[in-house]
């Protein structure tokens, strides 16, 4: 912390993803996360980032081209998306995790001496001509003062750091804004990590001040054609992974686009589930479910107790004996269904099979909460409208693949099925024509 005896510690948790544990809100989801990275990385699958630019005089759109990194673990789904941004003037690149679940930028800085730190591209202030050091509540420093420090802790780590104001930015989008420089790491899991650090997506409530808020210091400097992000990810190397500032894709879409308003105040990209379904049937397990869509995790994961009641109707069998008649697991998120394939929720490794979602328990008002990663992301198109505070949902369409259609939910009749039990059974949903933009 700062040495200044007028101004009190800072001490902010950040709660983090299960690929960075750097959230600034998310203290559970560092526990879920820690494990599954400090693992040794291989198998990485590189792509070739690709950086794409489109002019306009209201401002830009930027499409970053991702890495793929795959962790070779007892489970499948460990894996985590990286690009680059660049920061100060001259520019000092870093690679780093778009990340919707937490709401700083955060990369090691050039006087950390931790391990941690040794492993990784540091920014250096001193090489800066734009960067200043400001408190971490985004103000300047009193003359006669010291800057004050954050300190991040999370399930099996720690990051300290301090402040920083500098120009930032995500391909030809240029901002200044705030952001943390680390200066202590704990090797625990950082040392393991292929990136460098973090950037923070998430609503601004989950960000040290306004201008350390990504997306809100590109609004207001005018930096993107749109106020938005959108996110495509893939795991075939027949494709690129990406994420793009300032508009949509419409070539990524295989289905329409339909928009759900943010839930909740604590930051996260958060939407309402009115059930979950299986093979279509609602199941009756929600009365205020809500979930996070959050790139920066390598899982799925949801409250235990409903965990506890999903595993026993879905019945995955351990020795994968029922895989080919698994059904398909669904989210009735803005009056549609959003279907998961077994593919997507069971890890099998050879003749094990084990369902890939996992027990988070977030205390309210924050939670419960349910946490679509990596493993819904690469089904499902996703775009972040940061003005209107909402959530847009699109089937993605992949290279090879047929994409499934997106279906509508009827509650009319799953109630009129639900009271005639002698009558022929109705399906609980109509399904929606799929129509393949251009």
């Amino acid at each position: 912390f700062g040495s200044r005896p007028a101004k009190s510690p800072q001490i902010r948790p950040l709660p983090t993803d299960p690929i960075l544990m750097l959230s600034m809100t998310r203290s559970l989801l560092a526990l879920l996360v820690c494990a599954s990275l400090s693992v040794e990385a291989s198998g990485f699958l590189r792509r070739t980032a690709s950086l794409l630019e489109a002019n306009s005089t209201l401002g830009t759109a930027v499409t970053m081209g991702l890495e793929l990194k795959q962790l070779k673990t007892k489970a499948v789904h460990k894996m985590a998306y990286f690009g680059k941004i660049t920061v100060g003037s001259p520019a000092q690149e870093f690679t780093v995790v778009f990340d919707t679940g937490s709401g700083n930028l955060i990369v090691p800085g050039s006087d950390c001496a931790t391990e941690a730190c040794q492993s990784h591209k540091r920014f250096n202030l001193h090489q800066s001509s734009t960067g200043k050091q400001v408190n971490c509540d985004g103000s300047e420093v009193a003359e006669g003062t010291e800057a004050d420090e954050i300190t991040i802790t999370f399930g099996t780590g720690r990051v300290s750091g301090m402040c920083v104001k500098d120009q930032i930015c995500v391909g030809s989008a240029c901002a200044v804004g705030g952001f943390i420089s680390a200066l202590d790491e704990s090797s625990q899991p950082f040392a393991a990590f292929a990136f460098d650090g973090v950037l923070g997506l998430a609503l601004p409530k989950m960000a040290q001040a306004s201008d350390f808020s990504a997306m809100s210091r590109m609004q207001s400097a005018s930096s993107l054609r749109q106020p938005i992000f959108s996110v495509f990810l893939s795991d075939s190397d027949e494709e690129n992974s990406e994420v793009t500032f300032g508009a949509v894709k419409q070539e990524h879409l295989a289905s329409e686009m339909f928009w759900v308003p943010v839930t909740g105040t604590a930051g996260y990209w958060e939407v309402r589930i009115t059930d979950i379904t299986v093979d279509g049937k609602p199941q009756s397990l929600c009365e205020d479910c809500r979930v996070a869509v959050d790139t920066g995790t390598s899982q799925l994961a949801g409250p235990s107790k409903l965990m506890g009641k999903l595993r026993n109707r879905v019945n995955v069998k351990s020795d994968c004996s029922n895989y080919e008649r698994l059904p398909q697991l669904g989210f009735i998120i803005g009056g549609r269904i959003l279907n998961l394939a077994p593919r997507d929720y069971v890890d099998k490794i050879g003749r094990r099979c084990d369902i890939s979602m996992m027990n988070l328990d977030v205390p309210p008002p924050a939670g419960p909460l349910f946490v679509f990663g990596i493993p819904f992301l690469q089904k499902y198109y996703t775009v972040y409208d940061h003005a209107n505070s909402r959530v847009g949902f699109a089937v993605a369409k992949h290279k090879g693949k047929t994409p499934e259609a997106l279906l509508t939910f009827d509650a009319t009749t799953t109630a009129a099925a639900a009271a005639a039990p002698a009558a022929p059974k109705t399906s609980s949903f109509l399904s929606a024509p799929r129509s393949t933009a251009a």
